[in-house]
């Protein structure tokens, strides 16, 4: 649910925004978070007032149960909660200070020509809108009001970026930015990588004696019980005898026995591991163990059976280099952070403008990496490389380097060649979406300029005491 109020922006237009665009409705069944009647204010914006009240009403309609409110705390819900309500708030205000209006017949229109009404025929319904209100748990005067402030912000951002015209330059150069050709030199730098081969036995205890703490690995003497039916009860089935047992067993561990206790008075077979790490040869039970070793005693169903498992001890140890699968993981770094450091001053070369096309040719021979061409034919072409990639590509002039990749995560060192540029038809069939997305931009400009103005005009301030009092009642 968190994850869910921070996609709201910071600002409170695309808050709003984001609301108008995307909900169509807004149904409200929370039973009520605060049983008080507290009226001390929250906010206030200018002169007006943000009750406590207020606040409590605008969490009782979030649909976010306190549950959640309360786990979340430290992560500002509440902030962004208040902050959204003053946005909502503000926009009230506007659209006061603006007399928009909007008429009890176009309200009704709105609703008799909504889809989400239409019976069989495509035709407005009363029968699924009364449903729709007993099903929300809504009155229809409740409804048609939360509407009727829906169609207002509506109203206020046309009056705010409604009736724009894009001019041909824009469409044009969004075009130009998207549309343009462009020709790339590239080297896969596969091969410029050292291999896991070329690193020394002298290499890996440098680089073992240099991190040692780092690679060190946690070894665990653990012990565990496979119950199932057959050796708890003497039965093929799952019976309530069966469940009991596991009941008295779970009792058993909440009172501290230890598993040796269980396996001797149940009759149960004890499997005992020492020094184990997880790895490929073990079975699945024991490496589910061991993912699970901060829970020291645990019991898990695993469909068939149930385990019940103990970590005794546990101690970090660092492997020999003899053990085979430690010396593939020091390897692995090794190789990684040589690739890292490879990529990193290339990068840095680049940034500092001193890899030059000599650069570029001394690279290609000197690791015998051919060189490759490609085109690409628009910021969505990612047939060679991802999306990011290519984006990169699109914002970098004529003669830039950069490092790129694919989606197998092969890093690539391209030059662009050229940049063929085309201007965009009128009448075109492209040319209504690249209108659009022009429109789009202006429309954007004029919100974060509208967003700038009523920051000037209204003054917001939060009551931090008051809401550290809202705080304290969820802890």
């Amino acid at each position: 649910m968190l994850h869910n109020i921070r996609k709201f922006s910071k600002t409170f237009l695309a808050k709003i925004v984001l609301v108008i665009m995307i909900i169509p409705f807004v149904l409200w069944g929370m039973g009520g978070v605060f049983n008080t009647g507290n009226t001390n204010n929250v906010a206030k914006i200018n002169n007006k007032n943000i009750s406590t009240q207020d606040f409590m009403d605008f969490l009782n309609s979030s649909n976010i149960d306190d549950q959640t409110l309360r786990e979340n705390l430290e992560n500002n819900v509440l902030e962004e909660l208040i902050s959204t309500l003053v946005s909502e708030k503000l926009l009230e205000m506007e659209i006061k200070d603006l007399n928009l209006i909007i008429s009890e017949e176009s309200l009704a229109k709105n609703i008799r020509n909504n889809p989400s009404f239409f019976d069989d025929n495509n035709k407005f319904s009363r029968t699924k809108y009364e449903k729709f209100l007993l099903t929300s748990n809504i009155t229809a005067s409740e409804f048609e009001m939360r509407l009727k402030h829906n169609e207002l912000k509506k109203k206020l951002f046309y009056y705010i970026g409604g009736g724009l015209k894009t001019p041909f330059f824009i469409t044009n150069n969004i075009f130009k930015n998207e549309k343009n050709k462009i020709d790339l030199e590239y080297l896969n730098l596969n091969n410029a990588y050292l291999k896991k081969t070329s690193f020394t036995d002298e290499n890996l205890d440098q680089f073992i004696k240099e991190n040692s703490e780092d690679l060190k690995e946690e070894y665990i003497n653990f012990s565990y019980l496979k119950i199932s039916p057959e050796n708890l009860v003497g039965s093929n089935e799952y019976n309530q005898n069966f469940f009991n047992k596991i009941d008295e067993i779970e009792n058993e561990i909440l009172n501290g026995k230890q598993i040796s206790y269980i396996a001797s008075n149940f009759n149960l077979n004890l499997i005992n591991k020492k020094n184990f790490i997880k790895n490929d040869k073990s079975s699945l039970i024991e490496n589910k163990i061991y993912d699970m070793r901060k829970n020291k005693v645990e019991i898990f169903d695993e469909g068939n059976f149930y385990i019940l498992y103990q970590i005794i001890s546990s101690d970090k140890i660092l492997p020999k280099i003899t053990n085979k699968q430690f010396k593939e993981k020091v390897l692995e770094i090794l190789y990684q952070k040589n690739k890292f450091d490879f990529n990193t001053k290339i990068l840095n070369e680049i940034n500092q403008k001193k890899f030059t096309q000599t650069s570029f040719e001394n690279l290609s021979n000197k690791n015998f990496i051919k060189k490759e061409k490609t085109q690409l034919t628009s910021i969505d072409d990612n047939n060679k490389f991802t999306k990011d990639s290519v984006k990169i590509i699109y914002s970098l002039p004529k003669n830039s380097f950069t490092l790129v990749n694919d989606e197998s995560e092969n890093i690539y060192l391209i030059k662009i060649v050229n940049i063929s540029k085309e201007n965009i038809k009128k009448g075109s069939e492209e040319y209504e979406s690249f209108e659009i997305k022009g429109k789009t931009k202006l429309r954007n400009q004029m919100y974060s300029s509208y967003d700038n103005f009523l920051d000037n005009k209204y003054e917001v301030q939060i009551n931090q005491k008051t809401l550290e009092r809202v705080k304290n009642y969820f802890k």
